[in-house]
């Protein structure tokens, strides 16, 4: 694939997430795709931070959009590369503060195949 169609891949990625659309978000994934975020580390600490599957992804975000209603992702930078994009965005809940993120997401065959989240 090329850059640009990671681009498309992570814009579009980003307007699922923005609207809390599960199912829109979890048609870019691949069926057996990985997700490692720091988060499920201290949330979930039998996951040590991994998910496997689009259920267990779906069960993650679930929990974090009912949380969260007012959870919103404000991209700010995207490097493209021929397997992957990584993706800087600002993480915006209300009453809690401002977190800058990084986020890898590997793509094979249009699909994302794995995802790993950075933050402090």
């Amino acid at each position: 694939m090329s850059q640009d169609q990671h681009l498309h891949i992570a814009r579009q990625w980003f307007d699922a997430f923005n609207e809390h659309n599960l199912e829109k978000l979890l048609a870019l994934y691949h069926e057996n795709a990985q997700h490692y975020s720091p988060k499920l580390k201290i949330r979930k600490p039998d996951t040590l931070g991994l998910i496997k599957g689009k259920n267990e992804l779906r069960a993650w975000w679930k929990d974090s959009f009912d949380r969260l209603p007012s959870l919103q992702y404000l991209p700010q930078n995207f490097i493209a590369g021929d397997t992957a994009i990584f993706m800087e965005y600002i993480r915006k809940v209300k009453g809690e503060e401002d977190l800058t993120v990084g986020e890898v997401l590997e793509i094979k065959d249009g699909l994302i195949v794995a995802s790993r989240v950075y933050h402090s």
